[in-house]
């Protein structure tokens, strides 16, 4: 008898039982893996990916690596030999689909979504960094197709694992800053910041000779226009580009925002409001907005604005929060008790404010929060414990959608230069046309989902 596939093996198990039985690894095999290894397969090899893909490598299998750029796919070749090579992540999925357990996907925003949705309508465990897509609509399916096949998730937001994040969650829930009607974030990007910087540009730049062997076309993925080749999209500079990234905010938001997002337990925004310190731009992110993302009450907890302030453009400093604006950026959750504080864009180091109300923290033992929260191994190895052990990951898909959705209302914003009214449940905003044709825009022939499945 022939083996039976293992796509044909786990549909064939769904109708048997059900659901989905986790953990799976390769070839349809329930249960722990023969040798305890994840064959792992990346696509995009860039600066984060290949460093995404390093953290989850130790002890199991690179089976596949995928990547436009030859130089990419040369230098982690040269990490994991063994490792077939492929440029297109369809040919890739196509060809080992059936003998891949898991796939990381470290592109540029914009092709975020295809690579992630064609491996997991395959059955493939996914870890996707943020922002988890370019578009709206494209969270949705995500998160829905995640429930439907079972699938162990987690999108990059690496402070999301992190103890400082707990940390922030258990002050808050234990009383120590009262109720928390704003929250103030800030970021030195776009102006400034790794693949920022350098004027607002107005138009695409001129076209440039494409690197040797990268297929230029592949890398576009389902963008509709047609844009040339130029060093300022790759391989560091496309976030600021609307058609590739999504801004300052998208870079950072899912990092700093997060915190709150998460201690405060957020839901969805019901309007965004913008205060643009420079020109709307159609195609090149502008420097300066301040974002306003304002929250609902949620039961008896008051309603919540988080003030997103990016670029040159700086908050005012509330009272009794004695830190300067040095480095990349910060986050104040302002409560009426005091707050909590941390520098940069994850919580590696959170504090209360004012200094007195810390200094008095640390000294008594006796105000000390007991930890509620459980902990975890850090982003990468909470995702690869999650499908070796059939866990629930800390920044699965259930979460990192209505995050990463609040981000790209913001984004909607900022493009826009107009304030919008969400309405969540029929993904819809009203008083606002320009951002409402964003929320779905239409990928080109070849990357639409009816070819993806």
């Amino acid at each position: 008898m022939q083996p039976i596939p293992r796509r044909a093996f786990i549909k064939a198990a769904a109708v048997a039982t059900g659901a989905f039985v986790l953990p799976r690894f390769s070839v349809g095999q329930p249960g722990p893996a023969a040798n305890g290894k994840l064959n792992l397969a990346w696509i995009g090899l860039g600066r984060q990916g290949s460093g995404d893909l390093n953290a989850c490598a130790n002890g199991n299998n690179v089976v596949a690596l995928v990547d436009v750029d030859p130089r990419a796919l040369e230098k982690a070749k040269a990490a994991f030999p063994q490792a077939k090579l492929y440029k297109d992540f369809r040919v890739m999925l196509e060809e080992m689909g059936d003998s891949i357990d898991a796939v990381g996907v470290g592109t540029p925003d914009h092709t975020h979504f295809a690579a992630t949705y064609m491996a997991m309508s395959m059955g493939i465990h996914v870890f996707v960094q943020k922002p988890l897509v370019h578009t709206i609509q494209q969270g949705r399916i995500l998160q829905e197709l995640a429930i439907e096949k079972k699938l162990v998730t987690q999108m990059g937001n690496q402070g999301h694992a992190s103890e400082g994040a707990r940390l922030v969650k258990e002050w808050y829930e234990a009383d120590l800053i009262g109720d928390v009607r704003e929250v103030v974030v800030w970021t030195n990007r776009p102006s400034r910041g790794y693949g920022f910087g350098g004027p607002v540009q107005t138009a695409f730049p001129a076209a440039e000779s494409i690197p040797e062997g990268m297929d230029w076309n592949l890398w576009l993925g389902p963008c509709e226009k047609e844009v040339a080749f130029n060093k300022s999209f790759h391989p560091r500079g496309w976030r600021k580009w609307w058609d590739f990234g999504c801004g300052g905010l998208g870079d950072i938001g899912c990092h700093t925002i997060d915190t709150a997002y998460w201690a405060l337990g957020l839901g969805a925004p019901d309007s965004v409001d913008v205060e643009m310190h420079d020109e709307v731009n159609p195609i090149f992110t502008p420097y300066g907005s301040v974002v306003h993302f304002n929250f609902p009450a949620r039961g008896n907890k008051p309603p919540v604005t988080i003030k997103w302030y990016e670029g040159s453009t700086l908050p005012p400093l509330p009272e009794g929060y004695d830190q300067g604006f040095e480095g990349e950026g910060g986050f104040m959750m302002v409560g009426e008790k005091g707050g909590i504080c941390h520098h940069g864009m994850r919580p590696d180091s959170p504090r209360l404010y004012p200094q007195e109300k810390w200094d008095a923290y640390k000294a008594n033992p006796d105000l000390r929060v007991a930890k509620t929260l459980p902990r975890t191994r850090g982003i990468y190895r909470d995702w690869i414990d999650g499908i070796k052990n059939g866990k629930e990951t800390c920044s699965n898909f259930d979460y990192a959608v209505p995050l990463t959705e609040t981000i790209l209302l913001g984004t909607l914003a900022i493009r826009t230069g107009q304030t919008l009214k969400w309405n969540a449940s029929d993904m819809t905003i009203s008083d606002n046309q320009a951002a409402s044709k964003l929320i779905n825009p239409e990928a080109r022939k070849g990357w639409r989902i009816e070819d993806l499945a």
